[in-house]
């Protein structure tokens, strides 16, 4: 493959209307100087609107079907109207997916819940992308479209599969040329035999990751509504400041304890191939952005914060106080497991062990009621986990000082903090 290739990735916010759309179309006029893969997510909240069809679906609800349905046809022909002419090509094909769908809104039996999320929820990755590629060819851009469903290729793990490389970069190589535009669709895939499925949520990332790794790309730019990657979430955090540049470890660390720049998987092909990955701003396209690359862990070196809210903190001892040992600690994480529940943070004492989770409602309950059956269990909800990467006193003190403090761990380079917040 050619080593020209650069893949730009473009979420839901930034085509969330016709303004948005044509200031994409502008930022890709703007660079498509070389072959260019670019990625797109459902328009605004679709993602959103299309899991209450599914729900509908589910419950087998013909009035909410139907309603849930029109609202998101009524929001893209919304944005169809203002970028198209009325006797526009584009309409047979957006209208075809507003009539694919309506017909794909039925329950198959046998169908779990992931066969038909996966086999519905893609609907509006495929417009928004239509959508996309027809203002591209608009504007005189060599555009192509491209069904990641042929593109992609997954495991049968529905909602969370697993991409085969080797498979994907056969399917890439077959069908995305070395010249002009290429318009995929994020989250997306398929099994080989043809069977949807999806790269979990916030999943686009992902999928760009993926290209740029099969197709050898030079470079892969993720377009956000912020200029780079900040040192903190503005809204929660002061003094934040924005990176320059950031290693590929650093940021599987942030990833992993909840930065919300990036999805966790998506640094780990880019840093098999050293392929650089840029954060940057739709909002004010000509500022630098932020670059994740191979090197020196951040440059400024800063602390970083990352909140994480609506935690339970679950604390769990031996009915004879006995010590917490492997087998006790064998059999909690297998219950968490089972029960689906990833960890965010865990101490061990003498006695105890203590586990701080999100706060699922559905998944919750039923871990609380499987703990019992072994262990003396206490909970506290409405807490919320800090995390401070490469902290100094100053940093753990602003943290500290948000209420009492249930829980801290301290290593090398990350403190946190489990707080019940006043």
């Amino acid at each position: 493959m050619s080593s020209s290739f650069r893949v730009y990735k473009f979420g839901g916010a930034s085509v969330k209307n016709a303004a948005a759309v044509r200031n994409v179309v502008d930022i890709i006029q703007n660079h498509a100087t070389e072959p260019m893969v670019v990625v797109v997510s459902a328009m605004g909240k679709t993602t959103n609107a299309l899991e209450l069809v599914i729900k509908a679906v589910r419950e087998q609800d013909e009035s909410a079907i139907h309603s849930s349905i029109q609202t998101v046809i009524d929001f893209h022909r919304i944005i169809g109207e203002q970028l198209f002419s009325e006797g526009h090509e584009a309409w047979k094909t957006i209208e075809d997916y507003f009539i694919n769908l309506r017909s794909d809104a039925v329950l198959h039996e046998g169908e779990t819940y992931g066969e038909l999320y996966d086999r519905l929820i893609c609907y509006g990755e495929m417009i928004s992308t239509f959508i996309i590629h027809s203002v591209l060819q608009d504007s005189g851009l060599n555009s192509t479209w491209h069904n990641t469903h042929e593109l992609v290729v997954t495991d049968a793990h529905h909602r969370r599969a697993t991409v085969d490389f080797d498979k994907t970069a056969e399917r890439v190589g077959e069908h995305i040329a070395p010249e002009g535009v290429h318009v995929v669709q994020g989250f997306v895939g398929a099994t080989a035999e043809g069977k949807p499925t999806t790269l979990g949520r916030e999943g686009s990332d992902y999928t760009a990751a993926v290209m740029a790794y099969v197709l050898d790309a030079v470079e892969v730019c993720i377009w956000k509504d912020v200029p780079g990657v900040l040192t903190g979430d503005p809204k929660v955090f002061e003094d934040v400041i924005q990176l320059e540049t950031i290693s590929f470890r650093e940021a599987i660390e942030l990833a992993y304890y909840g930065a919300s720049v990036i999805h966790p998987k998506t640094i780990q092909p880019l840093q098999r191939k050293e392929i650089p990955l840029w954060v940057r701003s739709f909002v004010s396209p000509e500022t630098p952005g932020t670059c994740i690359q191979k090197g020196e862990w951040l440059s400024p070196m800063s602390p970083c914060f990352i909140k994480k809210d609506n935690q339970v903190l679950i604390t769990l001892a031996t009915r004879d106080l006995a010590f917490i040992v492997e087998d006790h600690l064998s059999k909690i994480y297998q219950i968490f497991h089972q029960a689906g529940v990833p960890v965010n943070t865990m101490q061990n004492s003498a006695v105890s062990s203590s586990f701080c989770i999100n706060n699922d409602p559905i998944l919750v309950p039923g871990l609380l009621d499987e703990l019992k059956k072994h262990f003396s269990v206490k909970h506290n909800e409405d807490v919320a986990l800090y995390t401070i990467r490469h902290y100094d006193q100053r940093a753990v003190s602003s943290i500290r000082s948000k209420g009492e403090v249930y829980l801290e761990q301290v290593t090398r380079h990350t403190h946190q903090m489990v707080i019940k917040e006043s």
